[in-house]
């Protein structure tokens, strides 16, 4: 009975954590299509050739909530794909929290975060540079009438009902990865991705691909614990997005997309991973 309470508290918390992300990037859409017109959503159009560096900057800060504010702009069309694959690189979920309570030196900290931040940035652009279509912004409206927001009501109200939507369906899916994470346990992922160095990368990046802060805390962990190599780390820090991939396949309707998005995610994740591990630059590096 412990068991049960304990996976219910903490998946309400990580849910909670989310509601006033969820609710100021819905507001923020409301207005965007019913009070500010065209004129500022050409603005962040323009805004959006660098999205890719602020997305990155941005999902650095020590959250687990940007990401899915993030997903839920890019299904609004008002950021890029670049800047949503720099969001969810960068962003580190539970890791900074967790390292600076192992007494982790600064160094190796600033050293992630700037592989991270560099790692996201780089795709990001690269993103935008081969997938522009894609990354087209101007159609928030697309999303409201999917999610019929009855905007009639009052954009308030109306983000409101977008925010309560996807909390349930978060709250939901938080509390099934949490019996599940909660019946694994972290020696048994630590046993999964510590065989083949290369197959232990490439299981940590599916680890951080789980859409739930919880990953981050067990590959950072397992790091700090010294059970789980530095590539296997960042592959996991950089797939982890917390539930940033939730929201996207919630609020984006193309599915195929979606599936597309995680796996370039889990193949970037993998690739630097492998190269940090497989190069020796992990050492060089100190971590």
């Amino acid at each position: 009975m412990e068991t049960v309470w304990h996976i219910l508290w903490h998946s309400l918390l990580d849910s909670l954590k989310l509601l006033p992300f969820l609710f100021l990037t819905y507001l923020l859409m409301e207005l965007l299509e019913h009070k500010a017109g065209e004129r500022i959503e050409r603005a962040i159009t323009r805004g959006g050739r660098v999205g890719p560096f602020v997305g990155g900057v941005l999902g650095l800060l020590p959250q687990c909530g940007f990401s899915t504010a993030a997903a839920g702009l890019f299904a609004g069309r008002v950021v890029t794909v670049g800047t949503l694959l720099a969001v969810f690189l960068s962003t580190s979920d539970e890791m900074l929290a967790i390292f600076i309570g192992a007494a982790m030196p600064a160094r190796i900290i600033f050293t992630v975060l700037g592989i991270k931040l560099a790692v996201a940035v780089l795709f990001g652009f690269l993103a935008d540079l081969l997938f522009a279509k894609w990354g087209q912004i101007g159609q928030v409206s697309d999303l409201c009438e999917r999610e019929g927001c009855h905007c009639e009501q009052g954009v308030w109200r109306s983000a409101l009902r977008h925010t309560v939507k996807i909390f349930l369906f978060v709250l939901l899916v938080n509390l099934l990865l949490g019996a599940v994470l909660e019946l694994v346990g972290a020696e048994r992922l630590a046993a999964a991705m510590n065989g083949v160095p290369v197959l232990g990368v490439a299981a940590s990046a599916l680890v951080g691909l789980i859409p739930n802060c919880a990953a981050s805390v067990a590959v950072a962990s397992l790091y700090t614990k010294g059970l789980i190599s530095a590539g296997a780390m960042l592959a996991g820090l950089l797939t982890g997005a917390g539930a940033g991939l939730l929201v996207l396949f919630r609020t984006n309707r193309r599915l195929r997309d979606n599936l597309a998005f995680a796996l370039a995610l889990f193949l970037i994740g993998a690739l630097v991973g492998t190269l940090i591990d497989l190069t020796g630059l992990g050492a060089w590096l100190g971590l």
